[in-house]
């Protein structure tokens, strides 16, 4: 039996072998993520070539991310961004072209204040001839205030609970996360629920109990989408991440008995 909810997979050094991604796309992976933070294009594109040849043989389309950093910049351990700076970057318009070229399906917006960052980006990839659609990920005050605004103009929404977590109280951010779950299924449009879901994974084989509720509660709450990053970039057990995450929401949907409609990327 294959989930409804999606697993999205962070690829990296530890992920980014044909042997490995083949066991995670038959372990439950559904969509790619590429960090493009860090734009090494020649290496960009050998992993495109990989999980191209993989979609080849396994007859099946892998829908591929490119997340974008936007203004963002190293600050004490984690991100931060630059309050002042709109407007997309030179990084990030380099990184357009490259999706326009290449085919890639998502690009995730970093650090998105308003619907106006929205749509600086979608005019830009209009204009590099691309046709990615746009992944609004929340993680700044502004954008909660901003919030219907932001839903309406992105074809997704990725909540990015790590960086959101540097700009409003960490106890506040569950239910943050079931009102933006709430909000875009009710405007018809997928959500993502991200970062640190696995994060013990990165060193052992299995998750906690604590993270296999966390992962459990997005499902039931209604994330159409959870994301697998430093487990499956970095992470010593990047298949066994990915084969828990997928018997989680298993679990979760069994009990949710299509209470809910899931929207695939």
């Amino acid at each position: 039996m294959i989930s409804k909810a999606q697993i999205i997979v962070t690829i990296g050094p530890a992920s980014e072998k044909e042997y490995v991604l083949e066991a995670m796309l038959e372990h439950g992976m559904d969509v790619v993520r590429f960090n493009f933070a860090w734009s090494d294009f020649g290496r960009r594109e050998s992993q495109l070539e990989t999980i191209r040849r993989l979609e080849r043989k396994h007859g099946k389309k892998i829908p591929i991310i490119q997340d974008l950093p936007g203004s963002r910049k190293a600050a004490g351990g984690g991100h931060s961004y630059e309050p002042g700076r709109s407007g997309v970057t030179e990084q990030d318009r380099k990184s357009l072209v490259f999706g326009a070229e290449k085919d890639i399906d998502w690009v995730a917006l970093s650090f998105v204040a308003s619907a106006e960052d929205v749509e600086a980006y979608r005019r830009e990839i209009s204009n590099c001839r691309g046709k990615q659609k746009i992944i609004a990920k929340i993680e700044r005050k502004e954008a909660l205030e901003n919030l219907y605004g932001i839903i309406n103009s992105s074809d997704a929404i990725m909540i990015a609970r790590g960086d959101l977590g540097h700009e409003v109280s960490l106890e506040k951010i569950p239910f943050i996360q079931a009102d933006i779950i709430s909000k875009c299924k009710a405007a018809g449009k997928p959500v993502i629920t991200a970062t640190e879901m696995f994060l013990s994974m990165v060193r052992n084989d299995r998750p906690s109990r604590a993270e296999v509720t966390d992962v459990a509660n997005a499902i039931l709450q209604g994330s159409d989408a959870v994301m697998l990053s430093e487990e499956t970039s970095v992470g010593e057990h990047p298949v066994e991440a990915v084969t828990a995450m997928e018997k989680v929401i298993l679990e979760a949907e069994r009990h949710l008995a299509g209470k809910l409609a899931f929207r695939p990327l």
